[in-house]
């Protein structure tokens, strides 16, 4: 390999149909007479533009027509000329200079064409020199070239992340890693599971349980996840009535009034705050108001009189300091009964956090367009990381995700989209180039993810995400898997025409 030229922070590199790269690999071009290597990626690669090719091809092709005859060529030089048709050209991305020993990002030297030396940077030895994954590993699959990648848990710490792709790639899959791997470092973790892929976490493919089991407590609305009114406190639930449900600020104002009042009282039930609205003293509108939000909350299930099906959240959340997952399983209620679930939860873990009932929670959201409210964005970013809530997003739908958010994400796991509209959402990142997230992303095959931010320290690396023992809950239901046989498929072979 040859460097050829450089543009801004773009190198291109001509290689050799003999030598071995890849879309994603990195190279190290060592300046002998410098000193220092300079360490890049490789995002594209294209056929190198030498001249007199397309005449040679021309030339190729108006001799198909001629009578067949033996090419005399006592030089060999057909072989040469073939040689050089495949000669291919590697665009890169800087990412460093190591000297001496000791690596920093500093792109702003040129290596010498005549004193250098291109060769490829084996991912494994990266991983070493930059330090990934030492102090808690969590191991996530295989590189390019075949060597393990364990990501740190403490670079999950603290931090906003993102795991985006386009449907079937494999993101919640990864996802459940990631979990698994923070509990097995003692963390606290919370999971709103939209469609029920995560409740079978603690059970492995043969239906046993596996050793997470006792650390996963799986909450399904209207079944095992019910809460009394006298165990929560107002704030949150003026969260619920004005953000999830709408209700008008006079009408706020009369239901504290009504709290207050039952709370001395010592009757705050679900029974009589009705009987409370109904004969409270304040304008019909706000009593239609104030009902017609009584029997939303009535009707989501959440709320009980019965305190002995009554479920302590924060008791759950203290008992999990070794480490644990709660599931909250929304996979069958409805976007505004979600909108309830959700708003109490992250009221609830809020309060826990800020009276240091549990150090820290990562909270993992599934689709969370679809019942995070628009303030709760900037909150996620500023307010909730300070308490003590560090949020990882799954989506498959990128644009649906604020700008704000990919521009201060630390770490971002990127799955295959070919989508212009997708791909120009995700170029937004701030953590890494938008030429190389696009380039690399477009041909990602399934279950491979390119890993951007804090994680890998700033390299991206692709990855072939590893497999689990466990119910991963994420196969589509179909009509006609019955009436196919299972078969294993043989790879095709091709027979050229002789």
């Amino acid at each position: 390999m040859k460097l050829y030229k450089k543009a801004g922070n773009t190198l291109q590199i001509l290689s050799f149909p003999s030598e071995d790269v890849e879309k994603g690999s990195y190279l190290l071009i060592e300046d002998l007479k410098a000193g220092r290597s300079m360490i890049v990626q490789v995002i594209d690669i294209q056929f190198a533009n030498v001249p007199g090719v397309m005449e040679e091809f021309l030339r190729e092709l108006s001799a198909e027509d001629r009578v067949e005859g033996e090419d005399f060529d006592p030089l060999d030089i057909s072989s040469h000329i073939l040689y050089v048709q495949d000669t291919r050209l590697l665009v890169c991305k800087i990412h460093g200079t190591l000297e001496n020993g000791s690596l920093r990002f500093d792109g702003s030297w040129l290596p010498s064409r005549t004193h250098s030396r291109v060769r490829r940077l084996p991912v494994k030895r990266l991983v070493e020199m930059v330090g990934v994954g030492r102090r808690l590993p969590i191991q996530v699959g295989e590189t390019m070239d075949g060597s393990k990648l364990t990501i740190d848990a403490s670079s999950l710490d603290g931090k906003l992340n993102i795991i985006t792709g386009k449907k079937g790639t494999g993101k919640s899959h990864f996802s459940k890693l990631l979990v698994l791997g923070l509990i097995d470092h003692g963390a606290t973790v919370v999971v709103l599971d939209l469609n029920g892929e995560y409740v079978n976490l603690g059970f492995a493919r043969d239906g046993s349980r596996n050793r997470y089991h006792k650390a996963i407590k799986v909450l399904k609305p209207r079944e095992n996840f019910k809460v009394a009114l006298s165990q929560i406190d107002l704030s949150i639930i003026m969260r619920i009535l004005i953000h999830s449900l709408g209700l008008p600020e006079a009408s706020a104002r009369e239901f504290r009034r009504i709290w207050r009042f039952l709370e001395e009282e010592k009757r705050l039930t679900l029974h009589d705050l009705g009987e409370a609205i109904k004969n409270w003293n304040c304008n019909v509108h706000v009593r239609d108001a104030l009902y017609s939000r009584y029997y939303a909350l009535l009707r989501s299930g959440l709320f009980t009189d019965n305190l002995a099906e009554a479920v302590f959240l924060e008791r759950i959340l203290e008992g999990m300091k070794r480490g644990g997952a709660i599931i909250i399983d929304l996979s069958d209620t409805s976007p505004s009964d979600r909108k309830i679930i959700v708003e109490y939860v992250l009221g609830k873990i809020q309060e826990a956090l800020a009276q240091w009932r549990v150090r820290a929670v990562f909270l993992f959201a599934e689709e969370a367009h679809l019942y995070l409210r628009e303030t709760y964005w900037d909150d996620i970013i500023t307010r909730m990381r300070h308490f003590g809530l560090f949020t990882t997003f799954i989506t498959n739908q990128p644009n649906t995700i604020k700008e704000s958010i990919y521009r201060q994400a630390d770490n971002i796991f990127l799955f295959n989209f070919v989508n212009e509209h997708d791909l120009e959402a995700i170029s937004r990142a701030s953590r890494a180039d938008a030429e190389t997230v696009i380039s690399i992303v477009r041909d990602l095959p399934p279950h491979h993810c390119l890993i951007l931010g804090e994680a890998v320290k700033d390299f991206p690396i692709v990855v072939k995400v590893r497999p689990m023992d466990i119910q991963t809950m994420g196969h589509t239901r179909l009509f006609f898997e019955d009436k196919i046989p299972k078969v294993h498929e043989s790879p095709i072979k091709v027979h050229e025409a002789s």
